[in-house]
Parts: C-alpha cells; structure tokens; sequence
C-alpha cells in the first residue's frame, strides 16, 4: 500500500483549494482527513504537542487514518542524538495517544551533523518494538555501507528527499519499506511538481516498494495538495494501490 499525504495540514494559503472558504480552523483536520488517508505531523519538530492532544487527533479522524510524527528538534538538533533514550521515551509516550493511528516517526538530521553510526544505532535501539521509523540525513558523510547496514538490522526506512525535482538522497531501500519526502519542485507556480517529475518518482517507489509513505513539504499556494492528489493518480495508473487523495475542486489533469 501507498500512502500519500502533505507534511502538515494548518495552512491558511490552502483556503478555497483544500478547505471551503467557510470552514472554520477548528475542522480543517475533519475535512483533511476525508480527503487524505494520512499527515506528517510537521509542527511536533518545533514544539512536541501533549498527549492529550495526540489524542484528540485519534477521536477526530476516520479509523484508516495514519499519522506520521516527525520528532523533537530536541532530539535531532540539540542532543544530536546523543543520549537518546528520554526523548525518545517523552516522544513515545505523547505520540501513543494516536493508539492504532500512529504510523512512522521521521528522524530528520541537523544538515551541520556528520556520520555518527553509534548515535544513529543506539537511537534507534531506543524505540519500543514494532514502531517505524525513518531517517533523513542531510550532510553527505552519511552516504556509507554502515549507515545502510544499521538502518536494514533496525528496520528503518532511510528517508528519499527530493528537492527541485531531484533526488538529494541516495534511494537505498532499507528495512523494507519506503518513506519519500517531496521538498520542493521546479514547476510553475513555485514549489508546484510537474507531472513528468512525479510519474518518475511513482515508478521509483514502484519498482522499490510494495509498502510506503509519500509526503509533500511544499506546501505554499497549496502546491502541496495539488500534487499529492496528481501523484495519487499517477501511481495508480501505475497499478499501486494508494489511500485516499480526492480530487480538488478545479483540479485538471
């Protein structure tokens, strides 16, 4: 199954494409998640949200919905991964409130943070059984066979990042499963995709994984949703099954 989804739902730019001019703030949630099987839950990096919080998400979305959460900055860009086991466990604990509903967590690394392989690994160890995770370095001193190794024995996905249209990530396929995040393209109007550049990361993700996550970071305009729903469409010319990602009113093709 194909998961595909925007990083984030809270953006007021997206009224009168995703949301109807009259939906209050407070049920932009409800009417995300009709239109979309899943979210990245971008704004838990800034400021991580109470559990109670998590779980008013649960009891306010559809019983297929899926969350991923990306951590603490306090995690990634303070400890640097060090000492990982208290974060990880505050992480856990506030995030288990989506019960059933949680999906990958995304380690996403400082841009300044070189190769660390133990920190990587004892990072990783620190998570509960059974729960994903996914990793997106940014400095190229990651870009080894350990670092490969570590995420297949730990079962994480090494996160594909693509920014204007090309990939900034080697497209490892590790611990079996695949997590893509879509930063920016070179289409007009900026950051918008164009659609040769999305069939070729459809064909990617379908020649790489029969289980994955697919996430748009580029969210101005509402670039973001017009292209989730186009990529939706193409993956499924491409025989994939995908979660929901209706279609737009004005929506072409």
């Amino acid at each position: 199954m194909m998961l595909i989804g925007t990083s984030g739902w809270q953006y007021r730019d997206w009224k009168g494409r995703l949301y109807p001019a009259g939906l209050p703030q407070r049920c932009w949630l409800e009417h995300y998640a009709t239109t979309f099987g899943t979210v990245e839950v971008n704004n838990a990096f800034y400021r991580l949200p109470e559990r109670s919080t998590f779980e008013a998400w649960r009891e306010r979305t559809p019983d297929d919905f899926v969350v991923a959460v990306k951590a603490s900055r306090y995690l990634t860009h303070v400890r640097r991964l060090r000492d990982p086991e208290e974060p990880v466990r505050r992480l856990m604990d506030r995030a288990g409130g989506l019960g059933g509903k949680l999906g990958p967590v995304l380690l996403q690394l400082p841009p300044t943070m070189r190769l660390d392989v133990a920190a990587l690994d004892a990072t990783l160890a620190a998570f509960p059984a059974g729960v994903r995770v996914a990793v997106e370095p940014r400095h190229e001193t990651w870009w080894v066979d350990e670092v490969r190794q570590v995420l297949d024995a730990r079962g994480a996905a090494l996160c594909w990042a693509d920014r204007h249209s090309r990939p900034v990530t080697p497209l490892w396929t590790t611990g079996g499963w695949c997590y893509l995040r879509l930063h920016e393209g070179r289409a007009a109007p900026w950051p918008r995709y164009g659609r040769s550049a999305l069939d070729t990361w459809a064909g990617r993700l379908a020649d790489s994984c029969a289980d994955s996550y697919v996430y748009f970071n580029n969210d101005p305009g509402g670039a973001a949703v017009e292209d989730a729903v186009t990529f939706a469409h193409l993956a499924r010319r491409r025989g994939q099954d995908t979660t929901r990602a209706g279609d737009l009113a004005g929506h072409g093709r």
